[in-house]
């Protein structure tokens, strides 16, 4: 478990462990939510959700429940691999771990809602941001170490993602610190910040998707 009073080696140890297993919540999360998704445009089934009664909201929660499902279940897997490997228990984080996991989960929603969006008004030449989306954030979230390492000019960029708070927030509590309440304010008012940008930039993907008829490539 972690302890900064055993020497910096264990505490960078520490780091990464809660980093890999904090990462692997929020992209396990996108990539099952958008997959959920992508599995009725592979199966050619987008036409008939259109013709049922069912509402967005409705597909969206039935989605978001199974995904939500996958993500517990492999996250589970990873941080057991973690405790049973390295002795590191995620659960050492506390009380603040819920709030992280929360917000985690909810940005992994928003970039997977936009990707949706963007799978549906441009084709399957967009799956690739499904797997790659997340891939220019990690770097720039101080996943694996602080922000103040990265260069003078990407901090900014890095300052105003709320995922940079949360594994702030992770690491502080990682060290042992005091719930790291302002951080996770940060993290908070980003999150819903982004979780409403990509429930909007869905809606109107989707309302042109519509409007340009552009069902017939699922059919």
């Amino acid at each position: 478990t972690a302890d900064p009073a055993t020497g910096p080696g264990a505490e960078l140890a520490v780091f990464l462990l809660s980093g890999t297993v904090l990462w692997h919540l929020v992209h396990q999360t996108q990539i099952s939510l958008a997959t959920g998704f992508l599995e009725e445009t592979w199966s050619r089934n987008v036409l008939g959700l259109l013709t049922t009664p069912l509402k967005g909201w409705e597909y969206l929660a039935g989605v978001g429940l199974f995904a939500l499902l996958r993500t517990a279940l492999s996250t589970t897997a990873v941080a057991g691999l973690a405790f049973a490997a390295y002795a590191f228990d995620v659960t050492a984080l506390g009380l603040g771990l819920v709030p992280v996991a929360a917000l985690l989960l909810a940005c992994g929603w928003a970039v997977a809602l936009t990707v949706v969006g963007l799978v549906l008004r441009y084709g399957s030449g967009a799956e690739a941001l499904v797997w790659g989306a997340l891939s220019v954030v990690m770097p720039l979230s101080g996943v694996f170490y602080p922000v103040a390492t990265l260069p003078a000019p990407l901090r900014p960029v890095a300052e105003v993602l709320p995922t940079t708070h949360v594994f702030a927030a992770g690491r502080a509590l990682a060290a042992g610190h005091a719930m790291p309440w302002r951080e996770l304010a940060l993290a908070a008012g980003g999150t819903a910040v982004v979780l409403a940008a990509g429930l909007l930039a869905l809606g109107r993907l989707l309302r042109s998707f519509r409007r340009r008829g552009l069902v017939t490539r699922y059919s």
